[in-house]
């Protein structure tokens, strides 16, 4: 679950627990290391967290002792059924093979009167992220012709459509805006050449090219400390069992 620089998610974190009751038993679908869990625990909730990754859950079972902790997948939880207050799904259907599986798993673990919580990154468009794929684009392969099917999950109609596929109402859809803060060139660039994206790039143009080139393409979002501040949004939609 960890996508940015460490903090970036508190907004949205804070979102998502808005929509939930004090106090409530919270599945964390997705865990990851457990910083959306150490949030909810903070703020009185009592927390289960699942995650297909073991390193992971290790680290959230350290970040969170209050909480409860398991390898486990998102398209079959093995939990009873109605058996939490809520479940929550941040940063996480865009990322398994079928997300209608994990949602209408959701809907089963969750009570009839209880709350299932998603978050999803905005459009393309919507993200200064996207400024680090453009600034590296000279020293990409040409991308290919987006392959035919339905829009993706970033699209909130999209979103909205298979929740509700997979038996839950829509209460509503929120977005949150999550600045991405990185005290320095060297915190900027790193995560990008140890990813596939920046690998791929310095085969091309080398990592001094692959720096340069993001250093210049984002001067726009450096800040008069050398800090550099991307603006990135995301949805968080809210939806209760349909028979509730």
């Amino acid at each position: 679950m960890s996508e940015g620089p460490q903090g970036w998610g508190t907004p949205l974190y804070s979102r998502a627990l808005d929509a939930l009751p004090a106090g409530a038993t919270v599945l964390d679908v997705g865990c990851g290391a457990g910083e959306f869990a150490r949030v909810a625990t903070d703020r009185g909730h009592a927390v289960r967290g699942v995650d297909t990754d073991p390193s992971a859950v290790a680290v959230a079972a350290r970040r969170v002792p209050e909480g409860v902790f398991a390898v486990g997948d998102a398209q079959s939880l093995g939990q009873p059924d109605s058996s939490y207050d809520a479940v929550a799904l941040v940063q996480l259907v865009t990322h398994v093979a079928n997300p209608l599986a994990a949602l209408r798993e959701a809907a089963r673990v969750v009570r009839p009167s209880g709350t299932v919580v998603v978050s999803v990154w905005g459009r393309e468009s919507e993200c200064d992220v996207r400024l680090i794929g453009e600034s590296l684009a000279g020293l990409l392969p040409p991308r290919s012709a987006s392959p035919s099917g339905p829009p993706p999950l970033t699209e909130p109609e999209r979103l909205t459509k298979i929740v509700g596929m997979a038996g839950l109402a829509v209460a509503s859809v929120d977005e949150v805006v999550c600045s991405f803060r990185y005290d320095h060139e060297d915190e900027l660039v790193g995560p990008v050449l140890g990813s596939g994206l920046g690998r791929t790039a310095a085969r091309r143009g080398g990592p001094g090219g692959v720096r340069a080139a993001i250093l210049e393409g984002l001067a726009p979002q450096r800040q008069p400390d050398g800090s550099y501040v991307l603006q990135n949004l995301f949805r968080v939609l809210t939806a209760h069992p349909a028979t509730a």
